[in-house]
């Protein structure tokens, strides 16, 4: 992988230039599939996709798509519709962890009730499968419909993962997979499926944006120890809030002094957070945190390795320099 400069090569700045401005008609088919009649289905899905976010699918979807030549505008739809798929997810996920902040402003729960939160999140559910079936590809329908499948599994998992101090990390990861790296590998399988790529091809496609999306949400949890609250746009320690074991916890209490293993477990088992400061200093001074971070390098260098039967492009050139931002990052 190349070293992370301050700027990127002039191939790959002209790929993100061209990039944001098909992002921009993107948007341009959200704006327009969000239409409801129903008010406050147009008030929260409104509300949810335009409060930010990095828009990673998306992109992806394009990045893919543009690498292996695909120029139709069926791509500009099927990244509205994974954005559509994931935004669901996080209006699901938000009721279901009790979340009151994502993204630095009140989550939709918070403002408009659980209720209206999952229904409208069952909306944008529908409205991405009849966008789907809108482009008339009998491949595109069973990756998304595996996708959603998958997703569903792991938020199912993680909820009976939740408290418990004893998984272990083949437990934590199967999590990641499911739940967070399923829509990563979806978005870059759709646009080796709209290229009509070779299976292999397609498969390497789905290797990068597996890999890409667990070293996402590596990086994720050692951000809810390190990060800036500002910056994060979430609360710091939320993860233990809600009795989420993820891997810098695991890592700390596999290396942490008897005494500091109970607090760690009684944290993870209760969800406490009145010993937040003392918990999050024996994740940092056992090393647990570098330690997350190179696992999520490693799946970062899995992701570049998998594009080299991939033509080489600005395109492709790009896909690398996703890579290493997604462990570099601090937001």
């Amino acid at each position: 992988m190349r070293v992370e400069t301050a700027s990127p090569p002039p191939q790959v700045a002209e790929a993100l230039a061209l990039l944001a401005a098909e992002m921009a008609q993107v948007d341009g088919v959200i704006a327009q599939r969000l239409s409801s009649e129903v008010a406050l289905i147009d008030q929260i899905a409104h509300y949810i996709v335009h409060a930010g976010g990095k828009r990673m699918r998306p992109k992806l979807v394009l990045l893919f798509a543009n690498a292996l030549g695909f120029e139709g505008t069926e791509r500009f739809e099927l990244a509205a519709v994974v954005e559509f798929i994931h935004t669901a997810t996080l209006l699901h996920d938000d009721v279901v962890d009790e979340s009151s902040l994502r993204r630095g402003k009140p989550t939709a729960n918070a403002l408009f009730g659980n209720a209206a939160s999952v229904l409208v999140g069952d909306f944008l559910y529908s409205r991405a499968f009849q966008m789907m079936v809108s482009v008339d590809r009998m491949r595109v329908l069973e990756v998304l419909a595996e996708a959603t499948n998958v997703i569903a599994e792991g938020e199912v998992l993680q909820l009976m993962n939740m408290h418990d101090p004893d998984i272990s990390v083949e437990s934590y990861l199967r999590v990641i997979r499911f739940k967070t790296a399923k829509l990563f590998e979806a978005s870059a399988r759709l646009g080796a499926v709209l290229a009509n790529a070779t299976p292999e091809v397609e498969e390497a496609c789905a290797a990068y944006g597996r890999a890409l999306g667990t070293a996402f949400q590596l990086i994720d949890d050692v951000l809810d120890y390190e990060g800036d609250a500002h910056e994060l746009g979430k609360n710091i320690g939320d993860d233990l809030r809600e009795g989420k074991t993820t891997l810098p916890l695991l890592i700390a209490m596999e290396r942490a002094l008897p005494e500091q293993r109970a607090l760690l477990r009684h944290a993870i088992e209760e969800g406490e957070q009145e010993k937040l400061q003392e918990i999050v200093g024996i994740v940092r001074s056992t090393g647990a945190l570098e330690s997350t971070r190179e696992a999520a390098r490693a799946e970062a260098r899995h992701a570049s390795d998998s594009l080299q039967s991939l033509p080489r492009n600005k395109w492709t050139e790009s896909l690398l320099e996703f890579a290493i931002q997604s462990v570099e990052r601090h937001s």
